[in-house]
């Protein structure tokens, strides 16, 4: 069953987040998307990935071996390399149809950013009215933890 997991990023930045989240989503077995709503941006986020402490295979989108990557970078909605998780970062949208394809939506948001926040707030309710399990995650106390739980996850 697909559940959505909101990450609201008080401390750390996307980057930092999604290096410690992709190992873990890779660890449950999951092929992963990571989708933005700039190219650029995935481009930097692609650099400091392969830069970065330890390795984490993964690929931008474009490239001939889309489909065998454990995790792609990408601004579109399809998923070639058949990702059961997807993590939105950027304001990059989520629907409701589109989140139960998957057995996991990872939403990362700026707290900082007031339309970032609303945004997110617009997707908790459109994604838990339509019957998908939500959990809230916040970083506010300088750890992760769960602030907030729809539905049975």
């Amino acid at each position: 069953m697909a559940a959505a997991w909101f990450y609201h990023l008080t401390r750390s930045p996307v980057e930092t987040t999604l290096a410690t989240l992709l190992p873990k989503a890779l660890g449950a077995g999951w092929q992963i998307a990571v989708r933005g709503t700039d190219r650029g941006r995935l481009e930097r986020l692609d650099e400091v990935l392969w830069n970065g402490d330890g390795f984490l295979p993964h690929g931008l989108a474009g490239g001939p071996h889309d489909a065998d990557q454990p995790v792609l970078l990408t601004t579109e909605s399809a998923a070639p390399n058949g990702a059961a998780c997807l993590f939105a970062v950027d304001g990059a949208e989520v629907g409701v149809e589109e989140a139960q394809g998957f057995e996991r939506v990872c939403l990362l948001f700026e707290g900082a950013d007031p339309e970032a926040v609303e945004a997110a707030r617009g997707q908790w309710r459109r994604l838990t009215e339509a019957g998908v399990p939500a959990v809230y995650w916040s970083e506010e106390s300088g750890t992760w933890a769960k602030k907030a739980e729809s539905g049975p996850v």
